[in-house]
């Protein structure tokens, strides 16, 4: 998994959790439980519950420098040099736009060519507007993904998994937490803290519920 360079993570040792820190935390303490002969820790991303993999060979200090931007200055009281400023050519800022190939059918290209700024202005505001458009979804699929992966490699021989994934994908929060109810507590705390962005209500949800609510007349009232 490509991990950036500190990402929250958690350690499970078997269906207990023993730690949570950024990625040099769980270097160190992966180096030290295996320097103990124990390579049982299992290491998940806090957001997205992919598996953190690391090369544990050599000293602790190799291996903090194989992490992703760990790189350190030779003395380490020493303040980090800055970086030369870069030459500014002609022309707009580059905003952090990133070039990648995008394949598209004659009748987009045509399409894009005539709108307002041209093909690129016209692709940003499109893949803006989706994303604001699909972000509720967005967020229960990505909480969905994270609780599966992360229920799938540490609950797949729990009592009532199949039910629980079925709850998950779902969204019925009353059956995934009555499910998970025998699960070891950590295990368990875990799956549905994960799984809570998979239930939950968006904000304009919310607001329409409360809106709906404030609007019904009280009991008795006809």
């Amino acid at each position: 998994m490509p991990v950036s360079a500190s990402p929250s993570c958690i350690a499970f040792e078997g269906d207990r959790r023993v730690a949570s820190g950024d990625l040099r935390d769980m270097a160190r303490l992966a180096k030290e439980r295996l320097d103990h002969g124990d390579g049982s820790l299992l290491i998940f991303d806090s957001t997205s519950s992919h598996l953190v993999e690391m090369d544990l060979r050599g000293s602790l200090d190799e291996i903090l420098a194989r992490l992703p931007n760990a790189a350190v200055p030779s003395d380490p009281d020493a303040p980090p040099e800055p970086d030369p400023p870069s030459p500014r050519g002609p022309g707009r800022p580059k905003l952090g736009v990133v070039a990648r190939e995008v394949t598209l059918l004659p009748r987009h290209w045509e399409w894009l060519a005539q709108q307002r700024g041209g093909a690129s202005v016209a692709l940003r505001r499109l893949v803006d507007e989706a994303r604001h458009a699909n972000k509720d979804k967005d967020r229960i699929r990505q909480a969905q993904e994270a609780t599966y992966r992360f229920i799938a490699a540490l609950a797949g021989d729990k009592p009532d998994y199949e039910e629980v994934v079925r709850a998950l994908f779902a969204g019925d929060a009353a059956r995934f937490a009555q499910r998970t109810a025998g699960w070891p507590i950590d295990v368990r705390d875990h799956a549905r803290a994960l799984a809570t962005a998979a239930f939950a209500p968006s904000p304009d949800q919310a607001a329409t519920t409360a809106r709906s609510a404030d609007c019904q007349p009280p009991a008795g009232m006809k």
